[in-house]
Formats: C-alpha cells, sequence, structure tokens
C-alpha cells in the first residue's frame, strides 16, 4: 500500500531483456537504500508495485513480468531515466496522499501542457472504459504521484501541478505526447462496484418478483 508521495528519485542503472519476456531492471537510490530497503520488500516504481529482488550497493534489482511490461510505461524506460520511487507504508505513517495500490489500470497520454500560476496543467486523455471513475475532485494516481481532478471533459481530464511536484517528481519533465502510468482511486473502484452489484441484485428481484406474479394467474 502508498499513499502517492513521492519520498525519492531513483535513476535507472541497468535494463536486461529476460529470454521468456519481461525485464530485470536496476534503480541506483542510495537515499532508499539508506532508509532501509531489504530484498522481498514492496516499492512503487513511476506507479508500478514492484518487489526488490536484490541489493548491490546503492543498487535495487527488480524482476519485471510481460504482463506488467505491457500494462506499464516500464518497458519504455532507458538507462539514465529517473523515476518516482515511494516505499510502502508503514502503520501509523501519515496518509498524506490518497490510497494507492500500485495497479496501473491504463498508460494514458499527455494531451496538453500550459502554464497556471506559479504551476502547470496538464490535460491527459481520459480513457474510455475508465471515464466513470474519473471524475472532478476525485483522486488519481499519475506515475504513482497523487493528484486531485482539477477538471473533466468528455475527452480528457486536468491536473494542476503545484512547483513542488513539477521540481520533486518526473511529472515536471513530462511534456505533450508523454505516456503515463494511471491509476484510479481504489474507494472509487470499490464504491461504483457496490453501487452496480445493488443495481443488479435489484433488477434481478423485480424480474423474480413479475415472474411469480405471472405464475399466480
Amino acid at each position: 500500500m502508498f499513499t502517492g508521495l513521492i519520498a525519492h528519485a531513483a535513476r535507472v542503472v541497468a535494463l536486461e531483456p529476460e529470454t521468456r519476456g519481461g525485464l530485470r531492471l536496476a534503480l541506483a537510490s542510495a537515499a532508499a537504500v539508506a532508509e532501509g530497503v531489504q530484498p522481498k520488500d514492496s516499492i512503487a516504481v513511476n506507479g508500478v508495485c514492484l518487489t526488490a529482488a536484490r541489493l548491490e550497493g546503492e543498487r535495487v534489482w527488480f524482476d519485471i513480468v510481460p504482463e506488467t511490461v505491457e500494462r506499464s510505461t516500464l518497458g519504455t524506460l532507458r538507462v539514465g531515466d529517473d523515476v518516482n520511487l515511494e516505499l510502502s507504508l508503514r502503520l501509523g505513517d501519515r496518509l498524506g496522499g490518497h490510497l494507492v495500490y500500485g495497479h496501473v489500470d491504463a498508460r494514458v497520454r499527455i494531451v496538453d501542457d500550459l502554464p497556471e500560476g506559479r504551476g502547470r496543467r496538464l490535460r491527459i486523455a481520459r480513457p474510455l472504459e475508465l471515464a466513470r471513475f474519473l471524475v472532478e475532485k476525485g483522486a488519481v494516481a499519475l506515475d504513482g504521484v497523487s493528484l486531485t481532478i482539477a477538471a473533466v471533459t468528455a475527452e480528457a481530464f486536468a491536473v494542476a501541478l503545484i512547483p513542488e511536484t513539477a521540481t520533486r517528481t518526473t511529472l515536471g519533465r513530462r511534456t505533450v505526447g508523454d505516456d503515463l502510468n494511471l491509476e484510479i482511486d481504489p474507494i472509487a473502484r470499490y464504491a461504483l462496484g457496490a453501487l452496480e452489484s445493488y443495481e443488479h441484485e435489484d433488477r434481478e428481484a423485480v424480474r423474480s418478483d413479475e415472474l411469480a406474479w405471472a405464475y399466480e394467474i
């Protein structure tokens, strides 16, 4: 479990394709290792929950399966790229962002980048299959960064980047045409799922009553 507040930056120092698909990825982050990273720890890398496979000094190695490569932007990384890094929450930690699982729902593209005050407003293509989860003032994670949706249209949704977010995360270096990892708010997922389940049960109950009434006739 994560909160979408990026604590560390890391740099890609090695990428090794696996013969059966997938990748082996090594990141360098002295600050994260100093915080006590251990093998088997869950770490969010650009919003993707990965398991630390081994440590070599300041390097942390991860095994990335083909499913993760296909669903996220991790397969487009190159040696020298910077990534957002967040260690998993401990019991008692402050939840400064929102609940983030590190399960990427879609890859989305930046379609507009506009200055706004001292920050920036990014407009992101709105995937049709996830549109109902992306609402104004709702929460969303982009490359692992917890953000509030500022506006929504049929084709896109917008997020506002304050200078702190632009400086401390890789979002400050993203531009039009770049792809990002999107994770919808899990609370929205559960709430809508429960609502649809209740609606389905109501419809089924109506059908059963109508059938019983027909047999009585």
